[in-house]
């Protein structure tokens, strides 16, 4: 299965995961609240929201607005080498098609020798695997944590920002719109980043928006300003580490040193057999 595939059926599976546990707490969380993910983890993020606000004006959505970037702040490390780790893997890309090529029998021997040599040129490349999927894997919680304490927190239930209701969802669904722009554009950006594209990663690249808009309708405005926020951060993140028009420039030139690294080889042959 292609890794593109994979991130796309991972995005669809930790989405659904939101969903479905989000909704198996409905009690209001305190600090008496027995279970351990309910006080350690839904009451601390509320509290924090709630803290964060206070110090910047008493908004909770300013609260949430602080609370998502400093999240991303945490990750970046994460999500820069995840980005790195995904340039390099494109640039082993034609090397893996050739593999495939020469172990595509599907007998368990051949696979098995496919695996090893798989791994093989990702360790030389400097290839993580892992990296791919892992920021998003670490964002869930703090996702989990936000809806629920949303939900289960009063304070944070009828707080207002802008023209919304932080509980219920943005009536105008501005806020939604917002979070699929950006997710498309970080999407697009990504993928133009990448030297060879597929339809695959066009249709990632359109499935993920559309999953956020539809899920975003029904969604506190609250979740709707982290996503915003956060997709607009990985947006500006994105043309900082994965400029597509600089990477292309990288490319082009490197693709050209290449031609005339072959062309002086050429000429020094033919130099040679004239002596």
């Amino acid at each position: 299965m292609k890794k593109s595939t994979k991130r796309l059926l991972l995005s669809l599976g930790i989405i659904t995961l939101v969903l479905v546990l989000s909704a198996c707490g409905t009690s209001t969380v305190t600090k008496a609240s027995t279970n351990p993910w309910d006080r350690y983890v839904i009451y601390n993020a509320a509290q924090f929201v709630l803290w964060l606000a206070k110090i910047s004006g008493g908004n909770v959505g300013v609260g949430i607005i602080l609370f998502t970037l400093i999240i991303r702040i945490l990750i970046f490390p994460l999500s820069y080498y995840q980005i790195k780790s995904m340039s390099k893997s494109q640039a082993i890309a034609p090397q893996l098609k050739e593999l495939q090529k020469k172990y595509s029998s599907k007998d368990t021997e051949t696979q098995q020798k496919l695996r090893e040599e798989t791994q093989k040129l990702q360790a030389e490349a400097g290839v993580n695997p892992v990296m791919g999927s892992l920021p998003l894997l670490v964002q869930m919680p703090f996702l989990l944590a936000l809806y629920q304490a949303i939900y289960r927190t009063p304070a944070l239930k009828v707080g207002q920002f802008l023209w919304m209701n932080l509980g219920k969802p943005d009536p105008y669904f501005i806020m939604p719109i917002l979070a699929a722009l950006f997710t498309l554009a970080t999407s697009v950006v990504s993928t133009l980043a990448q030297p060879t594209r597929t339809s695959t990663s066009w249709i990632m690249a359109a499935v993920s928006p559309l999953m956020i808009l539809v899920v975003a309708f029904s969604f506190p405005s609250a979740l709707s300003i982290y996503w915003v926020v956060t997709n607009a951060f990985s947006l500006a993140q994105t043309f900082l580490l994965q400029n597509p028009f600089k990477m292309k420039k990288e490319r082009e030139e490197k693709a050209r040193a290449e031609k005339e690294h072959e062309k002086a080889v050429r000429k020094a042959y033919k130099r040679a057999l004239k002596k």
